[in-house]
């Protein structure tokens, strides 16, 4: 193993890995310093497992809504062969194919937990406690991802909860459960569970998907409940206590008690960037700021991708944030960028700002991507709200019982769509179409001439044109 490569990235989830193949496809060497698992949360305890755990529950009821199927129906989600299925989706929690990739790739891996000791210098921990420095030539990125927030509430300390990681990698289904926390992990994972037959309440601090529009965040907390999830919404709990069987008792504000057999803390997540020296180069953890190529502020070498960089905390985003910034690591040390490049280029992570597409995988769905109304508004956009029902052909064709609701947000000025959000079964397959229009900066009168096939329920497209007034 060298010591010296043009550009080093910590953390080998799915950001970090971007980063360091942009990197080498740019002709530069990069090397990948990894502490845990290749492949990062997101492969191994969020997005993939967790999508692992919804996905038999809605084909189920998916099939139960369409006549002549749901007769079919006779059985109920074989719990034992779900968490089969999420096992096969994270590869058992092995990363040997993952680590061979970065190898494939022209990526030299290093195992081992790194610390910044001066500019463009690390020093690398590795399991056996050795440590070894390490130098970029051009660049330092930091990928390090996410950890969970832990909600100041009296008791927690002293009984033995999950965090999301513990959720989707559950050995077993509880008999009850508690969610503390109704964001989008929260209401998936309350889904996901209720569904293998745990009875969960879900207890939230504001709304349940505060920031999606009242509308959505109805469908998805009816389709919650329908499942027998109780939601309580305004509500965090003064007093948690560990119960002689090993779980947990609830006291809420107004005197109520709930008891579980498992506490899920799914209180949100803060960048994972402790440990790493950053205040000796005067940047404090909790402050860390980016520009748009990710260059961390107030430096030339420290770049900052996904999670950690207090932008959007979504993987796609994430991957989008590293291509863009191994990019311009590669165009900067070849001399071909000065200066801060124009928005929209190939250096410029616009999207971060006007076109973030984000996916609550209950059922039903809800998708959102873009600015919403306020944050229209905010950007000095004169904005107008269409908001209709998805009631179309190809929603009744998708099932007989459909019901969905759609918003679409038209800077009136440009006649463009600067947001929109979908909700019902299946949403999300409408959220590209969404994406495109508004990355595109694609007109009303241009977007009249997008015939959506019929019957499908992209439907919908057509039917806002129209309550526009096209």
């Amino acid at each position: 193993m060298e010591s010296e490569y043009d550009v080093i990235v910590i953390g080998a989830g799915a950001a970090g890995e971007n980063a360091a193949d942009r990197v080498v496809k740019g002709g530069l060497t990069a090397a990948l310093v990894e502490s845990d698992l290749v492949g990062g949360a997101c492969s191994y305890w969020a997005c993939e497992p967790s999508k692992a755990l919804l996905r038999p529950g809605t084909a189920l009821h998916a099939a139960r809504r369409v006549p002549g199927a749901r007769e079919a129906v006779t059985g109920q989600l074989a719990v034992e062969a779900v968490l089969a299925h999420r096992n096969d989706a994270v590869n058992s929690w092995d990363d040997s194919s993952q680590a061979d990739w970065a190898t494939g790739a022209g990526i030299t891996l290093i195992r081992g937990r790194a610390r910044l000791t001066g500019a463009k210098r690390l020093s690398v921990a590795d399991a056996a406690g050795n440590h070894f420095p390490l130098v970029a030539r051009h660049a330092v990125v930091l990928a390090t991802g996410s950890t969970p927030s832990i909600p100041k509430v009296p008791g927690l300390q002293h009984v033995s909860h999950w965090t999301t990681p513990d959720a989707t990698s559950a050995r077993e289904v509880p008999e009850s459960l508690v969610v503390l926390g109704g964001g989008v992990a929260g209401s998936e994972l309350a889904q996901a569970f209720a569904r293998l037959g745990s009875r969960v309440t879900v207890l939230a601090r504001g709304h349940l998907l505060s920031g999606f529009p009242e509308d959505a965040r109805s469908l998805v907390a009816t389709g919650l409940r329908e499942d027998g999830v109780e939601i309580l919404e305004g509500v965090t709990p003064e007093l948690i206590e560990p119960t002689d069987d090993g779980g947990a008792r609830l006291t809420l504000p107004d005197g109520r008690t709930l008891e579980a057999a498992k506490v899920l803390v799914s209180a949100g997540r803060r960048p994972a960037l402790d440990g790493l020296g950053l205040p000796a180069f005067g940047i404090e953890p909790a402050s860390l700021r980016v520009d748009e190529t990710g260059l961390v502020i107030g430096n030339s070498w420290l770049y900052a991708v996904g999670d950690c960089s207090g932008r959007a905390m979504l993987t796609h985003q994430g991957k989008y944030q590293a291509r863009i910034t191994g990019d311009t690591i590669v165009a900067r040390a070849r001399g071909d960028l000065d200066g801060r490049p124009a928005a929209w280029s190939r250096h410029a992570r616009t999207a971060d700002e006007l076109a973030v597409p984000r996916v609550v995988f209950t059922d039903p769905e809800a998708a959102m991507v873009g600015l919403s109304e306020e944050e229209a508004w905010e950007h000095g956009i004169r904005v107008r709200a269409v908001d209709l029902p998805i009631s179309v052909a190809g929603a009744w064709q998708h099932a007989v019982d459909y019901e969905g609701w759609a918003r679409f947000l038209v800077d009136e000025d440009r006649r463009t769509i600067v947001g929109a959000c979908f909700a019902g079964p299946d949403v999300a397959e409408l959220l590209q179409a969404a994406t495109i229009a508004i990355v595109g900066e694609i007109t009303l009168e241009r977007l009249w001439h997008a015939i959506p096939a019929f019957p499908t329920v992209s439907e919908v497209w057509l039917r806002f044109l129209e309550a526009y007034g096209l």
